[in-house]
């Protein structure tokens, strides 16, 4: 995956304040003990989130790097800026700077953008999975469209599990069903957030996907500079002497 000049400035940028926000984030747990909170300070519980969303973007922030070279994979340059940049308004922005307590359209507004990228990955799986460098003609616009959807509603599904186990486990409030002050919301308001983000997952994949479909359909090729591709295999190159050697040793061993 070659990064150009800017891409690497955000990466470094993104990686420096998600390491000096982990920093941060255990001061700030020693500093409150026990889930007391003082004035102006969050409760334990979310400082433990936010070290565990921070110590998480970390981590995930080499999985492009690892996945393109484990499976020669060729990441684009925009997909990539576009996935460490939601990082950073996700993790940093979102959790550290409580820009989900502070700006009501927040979560819409990444889970809008995340709905869309997921959707593009799915349209970038079916080239993969019949290892080729675009999607393969022959199969329907419509089917490969479908299957971008409902690969990015599973993934949506997948992320909404995983938060509500990990609130129940840990005593997170991903899910959001508890104000910044830790007030649990009653019925309907505590499963708003949950359902808020599948609707706006599903809204942004289904634009991607009829996107795809038009671009398929009226071969437009508007997906190509997203799609994530297999790196062709250098050939090597064609020896004739090595040529001539071996076809003189299977003439001998007939003779022989």
């Amino acid at each position: 995956m070659k990064k150009s000049r800017l891409s690497k400035i955000i990466t470094l940028i993104v990686f420096g304040s998600l390491v000096l926000s982990v920093i941060y984030i255990i001061v700030r747990i020693i500093m409150v003990p026990g889930g007391r909170t003082a004035e102006g300070n969050r409760p334990e519980s979310e400082y433990i989130l936010m070290l565990l969303q921070c110590a998480a973007g970390i981590l995930i922030m080499f999985l492009p790097g690892f996945l393109s070279k484990k499976f020669s994979l060729t990441i684009p340059g925009a997909m990539y800026i576009l996935f460490v940049v939601f990082l950073f308004c996700a993790i940093y922005l979102g959790e550290v700077r409580a820009f989900f307590y502070q700006f009501k359209y927040w979560d819409v507004l990444l889970h809008g953008i995340s709905g869309g990228m997921l959707g593009a990955l799915g349209f970038s799986f079916v080239t993969l999975l019949n290892n080729q460098e675009r999607i393969p003609v022959n199969l329907s616009p419509i089917f490969v469209s479908l299957f971008a959807f409902c690969f990015a509603m599973m993934l949506g599904v997948m992320w909404e599990v995983y938060e509500f186990a990990f609130d129940g486990l840990l005593g997170l409030n991903m899910q959001k069903f508890a104000l910044e002050d830790g007030t649990l919301l009653v019925g309907r308001d505590a499963l708003m957030n949950t359902m808020k983000d599948l609707i706006v997952d599903a809204v942004g994949a289904l634009a991607v996907s009829i996107i795809g479909y038009i671009s398929l359909k009226y071969r437009k090729g508007w997906l190509d500079s997203l799609l994530i591709k297999r790196r062709k295999s250098k050939a090597v190159p064609y020896d004739a002497g090595e040529a001539l050697k071996a076809g003189s040793h299977a003439e001998t061993d007939q003779q022989l």
